[in-house]
């Protein structure tokens, strides 16, 4: 989106900068404080709501703002807005009710708070940007059904996985190749790690436990999988993707079924690809004149061609999307229509009767990608709904959990949204 620097520029100029309302001060939360502040000309974080007051004003203070001011509603936030002076507050609303906020990022990871946020939003004409993938790939095509009835866009973040694939997907299809495979890139997968394993490496990068395991699990990139799945329309392979071991990432086009691919696409991932970090996509072209100005290119024999980006950004790149919703009405992920894939629930250890499921990336559970058709079919409970709820009877480890097994927690919006995504979409 190269267009969004002449555009800031114009905003920054006329002194008219996105105002962006924040929900969530955590480790990404803070990092997207910093970019915007700092290296977003033409675009400004207005307002940050977080549980703890205390973090919200250290976003601000680490990002270089001072005169910070405490707000209980929407009216007095609109007063800081106009007098420029940053505000916090621990209740979201006031910043989805605000007149001036135009977009809000939404940045905590929860799925009930964050679904609440949504509709709420929404109902204030609110632009959302979800640096939230295990919303999205829970509830995602139904948040754009809201979203377009009330005229507004919601996104995934760009920077994230699920935005960089969705950026390189798009440009792939206009320059006239065929994606038939979107891909992420794995350093590590072991679904029976743990808080306890990870400790060490969540607190030397400051970040929580549950959500590092959370990568390491697999849980993660299931979740953002599920969100590209639901962008594209392409399936899985089988359940969990094949995830197969690569060296290069260019290797990837020799790693998959060709039928597989030609036949409606595929999301999935490599395991060890250099250069770490980045994603992929594996586009077709058997057109015979383009197939030697390819190989003069050096990017193979073809007709199956790797395209890759080696780096996401998260905080760097995320703030841009909501540049993009204001200014150009354009997502970096949108569902195409009803969930195409979903994340179901794995015991990852032996669990007793009356056990509660924890958070994703604690000690009870693992997801895995699987289409909705099979999920749903199968009564195979979300990874995304799946925290709160106690076990029925005894499961065995690495067994799927199903609806049947568990007590769902009474009166979550989450569960009726769910519900209500399923018979929309059937």
């Amino acid at each position: 989106m190269i267009i969004l620097d002449t555009a800031l520029e114009k905003r920054a100029k006329d002194n008219n900068p996105v105002r962006v309302g924040l929900i969530g001060a955590g480790f990404m939360g803070r990092g997207l404080v910093l970019q915007i502040t700092q290296f977003h000309p033409g675009m400004e974080v207005v307002a940050i709501s977080n549980r703890s007051e205390k973090n919200a004003r250290f976003a601000y203070e680490q990002a270089g703002r001072d005169g910070i001011e405490q707000v209980t509603s929407a009216k007095q936030l609109d007063d800081c807005i106009a007098r420029g002076a940053p505000a916090v507050t621990d209740d979201p609303y006031v910043i989805c009710e605000s007149e001036q906020v135009e977009v809000i990022l939404e940045a905590t990871g929860e799925l009930e708070f964050g679904a609440h946020v949504c509709l709420k939003a929404f109902e204030h004409k609110k632009h959302v940007i979800l640096m939230n993938a295990e919303l999205d790939a829970t509830l995602g095509p139904l948040l754009k059904k809201y979203a377009d009835e009330a005229g507004v866009v919601i996104s995934n973040a760009d920077g994230d996985q699920p935005g960089v694939i969705m950026n390189l997907y798009r440009y792939v299809k206009t320059i006239g190749f065929t994606p038939v495979l979107a891909g992420n890139m794995k350093g590590l997968q072991d679904a029976y790690r743990t808080p306890a394993t990870q400790a060490a490496f969540a607190a030397q990068h400051k970040q929580k436990p549950h959500m590092v395991t959370s990568f390491a699990d697999g849980s993660k990139i299931s979740m953002e999988m599920a969100v590209v799945a639901n962008a594209t329309g392409f399936k899985v392979g089988q359940r969990g993707m094949y995830g197969p071991s690569c060296d290069r990432v260019e290797e990837a086009a020799k790693l998959f079924d060709p039928e597989q691919m030609l036949n409606g696409g595929l999301v999935d991932y490599v395991l060890g690809a250099q250069p770490g970090g980045g994603v992929f996509i594996i586009a077709h072209c058997d057109d015979p004149v383009q197939i030697p100005y390819m190989y003069y290119y050096k990017m193979g024999e073809g007709p199956f061609y790797v395209f890759y980006t080696p780096y996401h950004l998260p905080h760097v790149e995320g703030g841009l999307t909501a540049a993009r919703a204001v200014l150009f009405e354009d997502a970096a992920t949108k569902p195409l229509a009803g969930p195409v894939a979903e994340v179901m629930t794995i015991a990852k250890t032996d669990l007793k009767a009356g056990q509660e499921i924890d958070e994703i990336g604690g000690f009870t559970c693992f997801g895995v990608l699987d289409n909705s058709k099979t999920v749903q079919e199968g009564d195979f409970l979300p990874l995304g709904l799946a925290k709160g709820c106690t076990l029925k009877h005894d499961i065995a480890k690495d067994t799927p959990i199903k609806f049947s097994d568990v007590n769902v927690p009474e009166n979550r919006l989450i569960d009726k949204l769910y519900q209500e995504q399923i018979n929309v979409f059937s």
